[in-house]
């Protein structure tokens, strides 16, 4: 995936806001890419001109060579950072949507459902409705819905970032254990430096509003990660370290 000059205005008043400028970066076949920056800086503007959600005033994004335009590739997934689960549907028919909208047949729509079920952990679920489930295992649900269609390109907009400290480690660390197992291509914003560092093959850096790109930064870190041990590491720190003196420069100016 290309994103080439992306640009985005939108119209306060009698006067136009730029919300992303001139941004541009690759996403190489299976990588994990997360995208940080302050708050208010486009990183969600940006995932969603991917997702054909919102049109671009300026630039490209080329899927697989080809533009996005208007509507969304069917190879795209999306994870929002809302609960986007339904809640008249049971966690079992909730990740059948997709498979549904597709016209898979019964059987093999039960059989991957079963297998998403058994890799999300939530045996034992299929016939829960999401109000009785905990927001993690909402956000599961959330997330096998997406995988199930097996999408290409998985866009993650801050997924666990209404969670506590103790559930989001656990889904980091489901996480990396899927996309280890699928390897699909992931874009991921958050707001969360740590978040971004132990996830992610490459860190995107956007400056303060209008969002441009400051850094692209390549995590070193050895894959497999054990979410828990890797933050405790030299490596982790030096990493940490390195990004945060380009990201914390956008927080200073914008206090200063």
């Amino acid at each position: 995936m290309a994103i080439r000059d992306l640009s985005k205005t939108f119209a306060q008043g009698s006067r136009e806001v730029a919300a992303v400028d001139r941004v541009s970066f690759d996403v190489c076949d299976k990588e994990f890419v997360a995208v940080v920056g302050p708050s208010g800086c486009g990183k969600s503007t940006i995932l969603n001109m991917i997702g054909a959600l919102v049109a671009p005033s300026g630039g490209q994004i080329l899927v697989d060579g080809q533009p996005v335009a208007g509507r969304p590739a069917p190879q795209v997934g999306y994870v929002f950072q809302k609960d986007t689960v339904f809640p008249w549907r049971t966690v079992e028919r909730n990740i059948a949507l997709g498979l549904e909208y597709r016209g898979i047949p019964p059987a093999e729509r039960e059989r991957r459902v079963r297998e998403a079920i058994t890799l999300a952990g939530l045996q034992g679920f299929e016939d829960a409705f999401p109000a009785t489930l905990s927001g993690g295992m909402r956000q599961r649900v959330a997330l096998m819905r997406s995988l199930i269609v097996d999408p290409e390109i998985l866009l993650m907009d801050e997924p666990f970032g209404a969670l506590d400290t103790h559930t989001k480690l656990t889904l980091h660390a489901e996480l990396l254990g899927l996309w280890e197992a699928k390897h699909q291509t992931v874009v991921f914003v958050t707001h969360d430096l740590s978040e971004a560092i132990t996830l992610a093959d490459r860190v995107v850096v956007l400056t303060r509003r209008p969002g441009k790109v400051k850094l692209i930064y390549e995590v070193r870190l050895r894959r497999p990660r054990d979410v828990i041990t890797l933050r405790e590491t030299g490596e982790y720190l030096r990493e940490y370290g390195e990004i945060w003196h380009a990201l914390g420069e956008e927080f200073a100016e914008r206090t200063a």
